[in-house]
């Protein structure tokens, strides 16, 4: 059976969004991730307990801006981008 990991979009006092991750199995976890690629080792590394069967369910608090998330959405595309790119190029 795989596992759910909530990634929730929140924005700290100054204006700088970070993601809080969740595993949604667990009472007592809870992971802060300040970029994409932390984002991404935190989640393989929840991901590991369930064989790399996890779903993802995407949110974000009231107080994060239109422009905040898609500031995390480009961070996304990009790290995808990468990591397509150092597969393609072995």
């Amino acid at each position: 059976m795989g596992g759910v990991i909530e990634s929730t979009i929140k924005s700290n006092p100054m204006g700088r969004w970070y993601i809080e991750l969740s595993d949604t199995m667990k009472e007592e976890s809870m992971e802060i991730c300040l970029d994409i690629n932390e984002y991404a080792i935190k989640v393989e590394m929840m991901g590991e307990e369930y064989n790399g069967e996890v779903e993802v369910v995407w949110s974000s608090d009231e107080n994060v801006t239109p422009v905040q998330i898609n500031e995390v959405r480009q961070q996304i595309m990009l790290y995808e981008s990468q990591i397509e790119a150092e597969k393609n190029s072995k």
